[in-house]
């Protein structure tokens, strides 16, 4: 791979930043990919529609712009998300009655209840994933990342 970058028209190859940004790729597809083929297609649920239940699961009701950029997706793709969801009786939208371009999804009991049995299950697979790690070593990960998400405000 070395040989490979040398050769490109860049000044200086930064490894390090290669490196890096190419470990934070590869943890979180495995993750995702993991968690999806572990726990999450049990209860028929890709790893976006978690991300979305899970936020109304913390939030109760969130507008769809939110859902959308938390989810790092678009609208559109958390409103296809959000009929399949509906569809299982997991949450339900509804237009702000002050704005009408506003709409907000709710999650219901039945989604709460799903996101209470999901839940545990979920964290015990982060948790697996982690395990060769120290305590403070996840934590200066953590203080780590963070720092970059708030860099680029991702």
């Amino acid at each position: 791979m070395i040989n490979i970058l040398t050769k490109l028209p860049i000044n200086s190859i930064n490894l390090d930043a290669i490196a890096v940004v190419t470990n934070i790729y590869r943890i979180a597809q495995g993750l995702r990919n993991q968690m999806e083929r572990e726990v999450l297609s049990e209860y028929g649920l890709s790893w976006t529609a978690f991300s979305l239940l899970y936020d109304l699961w913390i939030g109760n009701a969130v507008e769809t712009k939110k859902l959308a950029e938390s989810a790092g997706v678009s609208k559109a793709t958390i409103s296809n998300i959000t009929k399949t969801l509906e569809q299982k009786e997991y949450c339900y939208r509804k237009v702000d009655n002050r704005d009408r371009r506003i709409t907000y999804v709710t999650i219901t009991d039945k989604g709460r209840g799903i996101m209470e049995d999901l839940y545990p299950r979920f964290h015990k697979g982060e948790t697996e994933i982690v395990s060769s790690l120290t305590v403070d070593e996840q934590k200066n990960i953590s203080t780590l990342l963070r720092k970059v998400i708030k860099q680029n405000q991702f």
